[in-house]
């Protein structure tokens, strides 16, 4: 059995510090107090948790805050699951409690950002939960050991609108395709190197294609990013 729900003690925020540094790995991307006061404030701090074995585990959290209120919108800072419990569609459940979540206060769209490169993340995104990318920019953060080891963090933005889910682009449609590697995750581990060249690789054709004024309509694990006119 799995819930969901607040994490409001101390010892649950600490728990979350705990899961989201072994997760991103040294550089920190959020710290306990940050979670205390955004818990605290009314924002959106959870756990997920599993008691399969009979004892419970934290297994996975999600933290987003509110936006420009004139936007009724919130930004999700970190979805984050242990790798042993990802493929289950644990998180997918989580999202959709978020998203439940957000209508629940009137909320209508959630944005966050991406690394284009992370196709497991681009398929998530785009395709499961059917959001829309709005923008992108290079090296977003600068350069930090997490989810980039090292690398410069170019990112995709993208925004949830709740109540009208994005649509995958008919075939006809597609004018362009940018495929990027199936696992850029565990090439940054194998050979950094060839991980970065990827990274200026799709950052060329990126700006290329963006600058032609075609869209990101969405992402096929097979053919990468499809762009539309």
């Amino acid at each position: 059995m799995r819930t969901i729900r607040d994490l409001d003690t101390v010892e649950l925020i600490l728990d979350a510090q705990a899961l989201l540094d072994s997760i991103r790995g040294p550089e920190r991307v959020i710290d306990a107090g940050t979670l205390r006061a955004l818990q605290q404030s009314g924002n959106y701090v959870v756990g997920l948790f599993d008691d399969e074995d009979g004892t419970e585990k934290m297994v996975g959290a999600s933290i987003a805050f509110f936006g420009e209120p004139a936007r009724r919108a919130m930004h999700s800072h970190i979805t984050a699951l242990l790798p042993e419990y990802r493929g289950r569609g644990w998180g997918r459940e989580l999202k959709e409690h978020q998203r439940q979540w957000a209508f629940s206060r009137d909320v209508g769209r959630i944005t966050w950002t991406f690394d284009p490169l992370v196709a497991r993340n681009a398929h998530f995104f785009l395709t499961v939960l059917r959001a829309h990318v709005t923008g992108y920019s290079v090296n977003r953060y600068g350069i930090f050991g997490g989810g980039d080891a090292g690398d410069e963090s170019d990112r995709l933005d993208v925004e949830w609108a709740l109540a009208e889910l994005a649509k995958p682009p008919a075939d006809d449609a597609v004018a362009e395709t940018l495929q990027i590697p199936s696992d850029i995750e565990a090439m940054r581990v194998s050979d950094p190197d060839a991980a970065h060249e990827w990274r200026l690789r799709l950052r060329g054709e990126m700006e290329e294609l963006l600058g032609r004024g075609l869209r990101i309509a969405g992402f096929d694990v097979n053919r990468g990013y499809l762009f539309t006119e």
